[in-house]
């Protein structure tokens, strides 16, 4: 079996934002020599997601509305008592427990095996610093 580790460093110039990483799963896919495996995403960071759906730029900013009015950015320790250890990202936390940590997919004949309309996106909620994204492919 194979096994494949790869690390994407990102670094969003705002709070909050999706990226599409799914050429950069697709090069450490191609990277690997995996015909026929699983390949896992993960954000190696608490107020970070990796989630798969549709790159349309209406559904990404319905996303981002969504989520704020969910857990709403407030960095009083009024409102989360995770903000009263001097922190000011706690509203990050629960956007990240909503989207989720990682995404696996499955890899059929040295490709990732998607449905239509899929991609693999990157979701930020506490930005202004870099970040890690894990990928790991395991297959023959």
């Amino acid at each position: 079996m194979k096994s494949h580790t790869r690390q994407l460093s990102l670094h969003v110039p705002a709070r909050t934002g999706l990226v599409n990483i799914t050429p950069d799963v697709e090069k450490a896919v191609e990277e690997s020599g995996v015909q026929e495996g699983l390949c896992l995403v993960n954000s190696m960071h608490i107020t970070s997601s990796v989630f798969i759906n549709d790159d349309e730029v209406g559904l990404h900013h319905d996303y981002l509305k969504w989520l704020e009015q969910l857990a709403p950015f407030d960095a009083s320790p009024s409102r989360y008592h995770h903000n009263r250890t001097g922190e000011d990202n706690a509203d990050a936390h629960l956007k990240r427990q909503i989207m989720g940590r990682e995404v696996v997919i499955a890899i059929t004949k040295g490709h990732l095996d998607f449905g239509p309309w899929e991609q693999i996106f990157y979701g930020e909620f506490d930005g202004l610093r870099d970040k890690r994204v894990l990928i790991k492919i395991i297959g023959e």
